[in-house]
């Protein structure tokens, strides 16, 4: 097994989606630590018909909807909290592009779960007795098979069973990550360690790469281990303009701005020609947010929380070298085989 699993986005993107996937979002809240840049990357290359697995609604979900790359989506929750609606998933939705699958947040955890410990069906005792069982964005004319009934061998109680999830994809953002993949997530989690069990393969887009030193200082914070994990991402602001606690605050001009052209089909065009494919490397790309704007939301409330790591953090210059190295060793590999 590879200890080295840096990759750059738009090979990990090449290596491990497809056309046609299930790709799983591994987000914190609709508007915390999400890899937004890796939904971008999907839409560079051209990603289409991808069935979107999201605990809840984010910016990713909306972008790669409202830009016609999913037809399938299911989610917990699609809104955008403060910032409203999403207008994207909305306009796909009504439009009759992409049939919208409708859970609690509690079951999308459940159903994770379920899909982590390889379980046939996950026992619900949630959304039963609810349109949300009898209601099928898949299956407009009759849902019996969504939350089918089940019966307790121990109690005779009647539950309903969930599918678990199996994504094919995962691309979960962390804070801080090792070449080998361990990753520490600061905030809120959502169902991000479950997600990395049960995903069939797992992309970590991590803010900072760390000393592996970090993860044995801190072995009880190491939620996602490496051995779940095909490869990490080093991509700094990831999550814009979504918030990474410790790291950085939310953009949230750039988050009403954002859903505003969305709402339409000129405005998500527009929105894709200047922040989708207007840059081509990292530098671009932070260039792109601006570097007034990212001083100033690198100095946020929560700017505190990475105290702790920041001595473990490896500066630019050595990440870049790691990339380099593990390039030219998969290359090698590629040639003698």
């Amino acid at each position: 097994m590879r200890l080295n699993k840096l990759l750059s986005l738009p090979e990990a993107a090449r290596r491990y989606a497809a056309d046609g996937i299930q790709y799983a979002s591994g987000a914190g809240l609709p508007v915390g630590a999400d890899a937004v840049a890796f939904g971008r990357e999907l839409l560079r290359q051209g990603r289409k018909n991808l069935h979107g697995v999201f605990h809840c609604n984010t910016q990713q979900l909306n972008l790669l909807a409202a830009a016609g790359a999913v037809d399938k989506a299911e989610c917990g929750f699609t809104g955008l909290e403060g910032f409203g609606f999403a207008n994207g998933l909305r306009r796909a939705v009504e439009r009759g592009t992409l049939a919208l699958e409708d859970y609690s947040n509690l079951a999308m955890a459940l159903r994770l779960l379920g899909g982590a410990l390889n379980w046939p069906f996950v026992p619900a005792t949630v959304n039963i007795g609810s349109d949300i069982a009898r209601r099928s964005g898949f299956a407009p004319q009759g849902a019996a098979g969504k939350i089918p009934q089940i019966t307790d061998p121990f109690s005779g109680r009647t539950l309903g069973a969930f599918s678990p999830l199996a994504p094919d994809l995962a691309a979960i953002h962390v804070t801080l990550a090792d070449v080998e993949g361990n990753a520490i997530m600061i905030g809120t989690e959502w169902s991000r360690f479950e997600l990395s069990r049960a995903a069939k393969k797992v992309v970590l887009i991590a803010d900072h790469i760390v000393d592996t030193a970090c993860m044995r200082q801190y072995p009880n914070l190491v939620r996602i281990p490496g051995i779940v994990v095909e490869a990490v991402v080093w991509w700094p602001y990831s999550a814009w303009p979504q918030a990474s606690p410790g790291v950085h605050d939310a953009d949230e001009a750039h988050m009403r701005l954002m859903n505003e052209w969305l709402a339409s089909e000129e405005g998500t065009a527009r929105y894709l020609e200047q922040f989708v494919h207007d840059y081509t490397d990292l530098d671009d790309y932070l260039a792109l947010i601006g570097p007034e704007l990212i001083e100033r939301l690198d100095n946020g409330p929560t700017r505190f929380l990475l105290d702790p790591y920041r001595q473990w953090i490896k500066p630019r210059a050595e990440v870049e070298a790691l990339l380099a190295a593990n390039a030219k060793h998969g290359a090698q590999e590629r040639k003698a085989a």
